[in-house]
């Protein structure tokens, strides 16, 4: 099955992140926009595991997700990679260092003999869009460049798989709270 590890942001995150975006949907037509039921910031990506594997890697999720603090974040602005003017991806972005927990769960993943082939640098986000050939986006970023949504609170992760197909649909298989700011590790 094809996994990843992922915070899922609460309703009225998801809520701000539609009124934001929605008045940009009928302008721009050459762009995929990905559905609210599939919102989530990606941790570590896994790809194709087996039922051993993900057996095995439940454990190290969990003592990843008791390492690392539950905390307040909000998005703010609009990006897209590779960059704006010949983008693939249209995201909105989290302003917080997310790298210690996204290197944990991916170290979870190769202690299990997952090779997640990541060589790029984590950058938190959440996808709104996606294209099959480069799009000039910079007009949506100029305009999304003062958004802010409002705190919210990351508290868990989720182990997330991927069902592909015509229309990709995600479901959570495990999920772990994150440690209280208060406890001691």
């Amino acid at each position: 099955m094809r996994l990843f590890v992922a915070l899922v942001p609460p309703e009225p995150a998801l809520d701000e992140i539609e009124s934001a975006f929605v008045p940009f949907h009928d302008g721009w037509p050459g762009l995929r926009w990905t559905s609210r039921e599939s919102w989530h910031v990606t941790l570590a990506f896994y790809g194709e595991v087996d039922d051993l594997t993900t057996t095995r890697l439940r454990p190290r999720l969990e003592r990843a997700a008791a390492r690392h603090p539950r905390r307040e974040l909000a998005f703010r602005g609009a990006g897209a990679f590779p960059r704006p003017r010949a983008a693939r991806t249209l995201w909105t972005g989290i302003p917080a260092d997310l790298r210690g927990l996204a290197d944990s769960c991916l170290a979870a993943g190769r202690h299990e003999g997952i090779d997640t082939g990541r060589t790029l640098r984590f950058h938190p986000h959440l996808t709104v869009a996606r294209t099959r050939s480069p799009h000039d986006v910079g007009p949506i970023v100029e305009a999304l460049g003062t958004y802010e949504g409002g705190p919210w609170a990351a508290d868990e992760i989720h182990l997330v798989r991927s069902h592909l197909g015509a229309q990709v649909r995600y479901e959570t298989l495990y999920r772990w709270p994150l440690r209280d700011a208060t406890t001691s590790r």
